[in-house]
């Protein structure tokens, strides 16, 4: 299939896709985060690690917000057949960043967690552990599911460009309500320090 997006040349849709998640993006957005999280732990040295987990935290939850909160709108607005063009080019990013952000931000405050010293059964530790919770069924579970989904219809010989909307827009209000979780985690983190 070919989509023609406003005011470029059409393209079949696996070599946009594929000019989308390009490798050099895959491997920063993979490498980088993964090889940040190692040297710090492998240095023991704790600023590393909470810098670590307070970037791919504010990285996650700005993201999050920003789709839930400025993208969804514009896009709501938009003509499906237009949605589908901005998902095609958000998508290749989304599904190889986002689970990253999602997966180093938990993995590093589990570890600052324990390296401070901090109690598991603290009500702060606890909020933040049942709300990461949440966020990793929604996030691993409807999120990244979904985002395949998109990718499978992109691929297809007739992609459903309703389906790719409606699927593109659940997840931009999903990420809403993710940042908005992610916002309670905040609090409850500033609750254990004071």
């Amino acid at each position: 299939m070919e989509l023609s997006l406003k005011g470029q040349a059409t393209v079949s849709v696996p070599s946009r896709i594929f000019q989308m998640a390009n490798p050099t993006f895959v491997a920063l957005a993979v490498l980088v985060p993964i090889g940040a999280l190692v040297s710090a732990l492998a240095s023991g040295w704790l600023v590393m690690l909470n810098y670590v987990h307070i970037m791919a935290g504010a990285l996650w939850t700005g993201i999050d917000l920003y789709l839930g909160f400025v993208l969804g709108p514009v896009l709501g607005s938009m003509d499906p057949r237009e949605r589908t063009a901005v998902f095609m080019r958000l998508m290749p990013k989304m599904t190889f960043l986002m689970p990253i952000l999602a997966a180093l931000t938990a993995t590093a405050g589990f570890y600052l967690t324990e390296r401070m010293g901090f109690s598991l059964v603290s009500p702060w530790i606890l909020a933040s552990l049942v709300i990461t919770g949440l966020l990793g069924v929604q996030g691993f579970g409807v999120l990244l599911p979904n985002e395949i989904r998109i990718f499978r219809e992109l691929l297809s010989d007739t992609p459903d460009v309703n389906r790719i909307s409606r699927l593109g827009m659940q997840n931009a209000k999903l990420g809403g309500i993710q940042g908005l979780f992610q916002l309670a985690i905040i609090f409850a983190m500033a609750g254990i320090r004071f």
